[in-house]
């Protein structure tokens, strides 16, 4: 019998991590470039369409391209290590399996339960700014939606709110075909109606399997790699130089009140704009559906971070020729600069491209979530009979993955975004932290392990990966920390009341028995 404490620390052996890989489970039908494609699906959304605006216009000006330079630098350090341990522990799991084979049992669960939060809350965000951008592109064509099916209570009452204090409902009511809230008992009822039926369209995709949600994720991102082209050549005609100029503003406040330009202003983009750049780590969670994982998960890791990385300078350098950086908008920054322009047709292609860029966000953020509960449920921390049951026909963790997606849906429609988006980047960057420990002690301890993927100077890559990713976390504010310290304390009480007495690696150092599919 282990003592306690080594129970706790128990790493995960590479020998049934290449156990669990032999003996199959899901189906291996991913090549490289559909692992790039998913990469590429989720990274490129909300970011590259919304942040721009207001990352150049408060914070970095025309240097805004360098703002992206930066953060793909910081992600790059990351994103090597990432790939490096996708190619010696080729699973799915992604952080957590990475944690449970260098640091031990309680540190993968933490980093497990973590990365719940940074997709499950990632996935309502994004259906909550999918719902908005639905609205705009029914807006082009006439068609209105009332106020309580379009909000969650808390934010439709807020609108009402703010539009009557300043005498703006005549505003309102021309996005709204009504704007009364139902009440029961006193209590005004509202529900984001397209948040929650986006979701349950995409968990039926998932469901379906995974050649289907990559075939779907697929026609999206080629849509929106269209577009995102489309917007760097055509809008490069209406560049003006002079726009440019200075293109790193002398340092001052902002709008609101911040230090910001200058080369530290440069630097507070980069910390805002990150979050364009979350994404690439979900190609890692779908190495149980990849080919060749030790080959082909390294090559989506970094082929998707790299093709986003040179987008978002082409897009952001064209913004800003457009548009001087005083004048951005901060809702619709690159459709605004186009209307500017008087191409208002390219208004219409621009927000189609944003909905099918925000759809093909939140199908790769729910595919990652549910393959890291099924990674849980097979060392038995999770569940096996909900997490860990794949389906008899698509050979899919169907139960999971329906569960997961009512309880996001539910989220979306009831929460403001405002709340769960704070809860995203912080999971996200604790999670980069512990891989690039992860891979640094995993290359000391067991230097002679087979890694077809080898990070060249490694202690300064991933230094700098710790430094950059911690640097991040702790510029984001005391209540960004509680609301992780508190989801983490949850999630210890679920491990010691439930997840340690049914461990796989606890229970026996004999590789698990294949896992069951049931109709």
């Amino acid at each position: 019998m282990m003592h306690t404490s080594e129970r706790w620390m128990a790493r995960k052996p590479v020998a049934h991590f290449e156990a669990d890989q032999q003996r199959g489970g899901l189906r291996r039908i991913l090549g490289k470039w559909s692992l790039t494609s998913l990469g590429i699906g989720h990274i490129i959304g909300a970011g590259i369409f919304v942040m721009t605006g207001l990352a150049a216009r408060e914070y970095a000006g025309p240097a805004l391209a360098l703002s992206f330079v930066v953060a793909g630098l910081g992600c790059a350090a990351a994103g090597l290590c990432y790939a490096e341990m996708a190619s010696l522990l080729p699973v799915e799991g992604s952080a957590y399996a990475y944690a449970y084979a260098t640091v031990g049992e309680l540190f993968a669960w933490i980093i497990g339960w973590d990365l719940l939060l940074e997709y499950a809350m990632g996935a309502s965000t994004v259906a909550v700014g999918w719902s908005g951008y639905l609205a705009k592109l029914l807006a082009l064509f006439h068609v209105h939606l009332p106020l309580w099916l379009m909000h969650d209570p808390h934010t439709a009452q807020a609108l009402l709110t703010q539009a009557t204090g300043q005498g703006t409902l005549d505003q309102l009511a021309q996005r709204y075909s009504d704007l009364t809230l139902p009440s029961v008992a006193g209590l005004r009822l509202a529900f984001n109606l397209p948040a929650f039926l986006i979701i349950g369209v995409i968990t039926a995709v998932l469901v379906r399997g995974i050649r289907e949600a990559a075939g779907t994720n697929l026609v999206m991102v080629v849509v929106k790699l269209a577009v995102v082209l489309f917007v760097i050549i055509a809008g490069a005609k209406f560049v003006d130089p002079a726009n440019w100029s200075p293109f790193i503003p002398t340092p001052h406040s902002n709008d609101h009140g911040e230090e910001a330009f200058g080369w530290g202003g440069i630097v507070a983009g980069a910390a805002y704009v990150f979050f364009a750049y979350i994404g690439f780590d979900a190609v890692s969670t779908q190495a149980g559906e990849a080919r060749r994982p030790r080959q082909d998960v390294p090559f989506g890791i970094l082929a998707s971070l790299c093709i986003c990385t040179v987008l978002y300078i082409g897009v952001s350098l064209v913004l800003t020729g457009m548009v001087p950086y005083t004048e951005l908008d901060i809702t619709a920054p690159i459709a605004d600069a186009f209307a500017r322009r008087g191409l208002a047709w390219a208004v219409w292609i621009i927000s189609i491209a944003a909905v099918a860029g925000l759809t093909s966000v939140l199908l790769v953020t729910l595919l990652a979530q549910s393959r890291v509960l099924y990674a849980m449920a097979k060392d038995g921390l999770m569940p096996q009979r909900i997490f860990g049951v794949l389906h008899p026909r698509f050979i899919t963790p169907y139960r999971g993955t329906l569960l997961t997606g009512l309880l996001t849906a539910i989220v979306a429609a009831l929460t403001p975004i405002e709340l769960i988006a704070k809860l995203v980047n912080i999971g996200t960057l604790l999670a980069f932290v512990m891989v690039c420990v992860a891979v640094w002690r995993m290359r000391l301890k067991e230097p002679h392990l087979h890694r077809p993927f080898r990070v060249r100077a490694l202690p300064v890559v991933a230094t700098l990966g710790i430094v950059f990713n911690l640097g991040m976390m702790l510029s984001l504010a005391w209540e960004n920390w509680a609301r992780l310290a508190a989801w983490l304390l949850l999630g210890l009480v679920v491990y010691f009341f439930y997840g340690r007495h049914r461990s796989v690696l606890q229970k026996s150092t004999a590789p698990p028995p294949p896992l069951t599919t049931v109709s």
